[in-house]
């Protein structure tokens, strides 16, 4: 068959050379009219397609699912099952490649690898995926450049400057090494080379560091791979090389920075942030948080590791941030809580403020006002933006004492309206970062007890937000037929905020608190509200938005524009991450519809 076809397009990667070529030979091409079936519900699927030209609809019953383009393959579930449960048809004039069902089974049971792709359901398809991508992270790790990582950058210092100023200067810039130009040859000099000069050389710090200094500088090109410069470091016994571009020294790679680029350096940052004596300390390390989601990212970690890891620095952040700027009165009877995403331990790339302060007793409002000012003006000093919504300590509302918030907890569900819902939510995902912990248990007890004491109507009004957005399944139509250019999918209101806000109103119901979605999840398959499987299902599907979703930030990151409210484009997407992307609304919306009947949404 044609060698036109696209063996690199998955899963078909994953067939071997024989393989690939048992599969050629068995390929036809199949050309379909305007309107025609390819593939009716309820009957067997004789071939695998894979779309060379034109749109396929699949269909169940009136409702479109979703609209296959080129490279799009169909239909896994039908073969693998017997029969389809969907019905396909050619939207306009279409190709597509037709491999035999006998021959597509062969290879499903030949390979493991290929027919991962072709499990019923998506958990066991995102799990085959992650096993592999963990496999080729360390290969992806040593195809990195030198260029890839932050180096520092070069700084010089003349052979007849004393050994003090040396000293100095790496003070100044935060280093440990100094290039030291002798004429027309360029040395280095380190802080361990000062500190033998002097004591154990008796050294006068007065006289010229060129005699400290090492002419027989180890070096490489920026251009060279991470790997090489592992090995240079190994077979020269050096804890430090040199970096040229162009021929001349532009900045220097120590061993730590090597094994922070391959491991990651977050150890480092927290470290940071527990001796930070200042606001100036705590700003840069608050800049090399946001340098972690993207490091992680590039080297394949997972997105809930990801978040994890930020999550913890950032909480490290305000509760040094707490220690610096609250007085004894606050830091005694006060507890700082973070809210939202990053209560429920997602956040990735940084959103806006979401913080409060319990007081178990009223303080000296003159300290207290105080307080909410520098607290707040330091962090958005950091890069973390005001909430639109006031959600921050400086907002009365949300620094106030424990009884103070018990009201409002009560006005909240008793005369709930959009935004005392709003508050009720993010309090609920609250958690403690500094002060009496013991605070935030009290209140978040009440705030419990009130939503599930008041009318039962209370949380059917507070699931409702689970169905605020329209499903992005219902997008497909209007982005393809665009040709899949100008409009994309928000994940977060199409996929990751239904899942957020189901999970949170029946964990709310059962009293649960933990705050965290997936945990969430775990603790209602325990209960039994949720099936097993769905909890595996929507706990993958989670993983799989919340990835593409910050991978987006990411770029749009890149591109300077708004990482905010980073949009999806299924155009841009491989036809693998379309597929999974498809099982994943279908999870969402199943979910979705349980959420709708267990709370009879039906009824607004």
């Amino acid at each position: 068959m044609p060698n036109a076809f696209d063996e690199t397009n998955p899963p078909f990667d994953r067939l071997s050379p024989a393989e690939i070529e048992t599969l050629r030979r068995a390929l036809d091409v199949a050309y379909f009219r305007p309107g025609e079936e390819i593939i009716r519900a309820g009957a067997p699927a004789e071939a695998l397609y894979v779309v060379i030209k034109g749109l396929v609809e699949e269909r169940a019953g009136d409702e479109l699912v979703a609209l296959l383009e080129e490279k799009d393959f169909f239909d896994s579930r039908g073969l693998i099952q017997g029969r389809s449960e969907h019905d396909f048809r050619a939207r306009d004039e279409a190709l597509a490649y037709a491999l035999p069902r006998e021959v597509a089974l062969d290879l499903v049971k030949a390979n493991p690898r290929f027919a991962a792709f072709f499990y019923l359901d998506l958990s066991h398809k995102l799990a085959a995926i992650a096993r592999e991508e963990e496999e080729t992270t360390v290969g992806a790790l040593m195809r990195a450049r030198v260029a890839d990582m932050n180096l520092r950058p070069a700084h010089f210092i003349d052979a007849s400057d004393s050994i003090e100023t040396a000293g100095h200067r790496m003070r100044e810039i935060d280093s440990n090494a100094l290039f030291v130009r002798d004429g027309g040859r360029i040395g280095v000099v380190t802080g361990m080379n000062l500190s033998k000069a002097v004591v154990l050389k008796r050294m006068k710090i007065e006289e010229p560091v060129g005699g400290v200094a090492h002419y027989d500088v180890v070096s490489l090109d920026r251009q060279d791979f991470v790997y090489a410069a592992l090995i240079l470091m190994t077979k020269t016994n050096k804890r430090r090389v040199a970096v040229r571009e162009n021929g001349e020294y532009v900045g220097m790679l120590e061993d730590i920075e090597l094994l922070s680029f391959v491991a990651g350096n977050a150890q480092l940052v927290a470290g940071r942030i527990d001796r930070a004596q200042g606001l100036p300390d705590l700003a840069l390390a608050a800049r090399e948080i946001g340098g972690q989601v993207r490091m992680l990212r590039r080297q394949g970690v997972k997105v809930e590791v990801v978040a994890e890891i930020v999550s913890d620095l950032n909480r490290r952040l305000f509760a040094r941030l707490f220690a610096l700027l609250a007085p004894a009165s606050i830091r005694a009877a006060g507890c700082l809580i973070v809210m939202g995403s990053e209560g429920r331990g997602e956040q990735t790339v940084r959103t806006d403020q979401d913080n409060a302060l319990i007081l178990r007793a009223p303080v000296p409002e003159a300290e207290l006002d105080a307080f909410r000012a520098s607290f707040t003006a330091a962090l958005e000093s950091f890069g973390f933006a005001p909430c639109p919504g006031n959600v921050m300590v400086r907002n009365p509302m949300w620094s106030q004492t424990l009884d103070g918030y018990r009201a409002a907890f009560r006005r909240w569900t008793a005369l709930p309206d959009e935004a005392a819902h709003m508050n009720v939510a993010i309090f609920y995902d609250a958690v403690a970062v500094a002060g009496d912990a013991s605070l935030l248990d009290a209140a978040k007890a009440d705030l419990i007890a009130a939503a599930r004491t008041g009318s039962t109507a209370y949380l059917s009004h507070f699931a409702r937000a689970t169905e605020a957005f329209p499903m992005p399944i219902g997008f497909f139509n209007n982005l393809l037929t665009l040709d899949g250019r100008g409009d994309a999918v928000d994940l977060k209101k199409g996929g990751v905020f239904p899942i957020v806000h189901g999970v949170r109103s029946l964990a709310l119901e059962r009293g649960l608190t933990v705050t965290g979605t997936v945990e969430r999840i775990e603790q209602l398959v325990d209960l039994g509200r949720l099936s097993r499987q769905l909890g595996t299902e929507l706990t993958q599907s989670f993983y799989l938005l919340t990835s593409l979703r910050l991978d987006a930030q990411l770029a749009a990151e890149l591109a300077r524009t708004s990482s905010q409210s980073a949009l999806v484009r299924p155009a841009e997407l491989s036809s693998l991450q379309r597929d999974l992307l498809r099982d994943a609304f279908q999870v969402v919306k199943q979910f979705r519809d349980i959420v709708r009947r267990h709370f009879n949404l039906g009824m607004f």
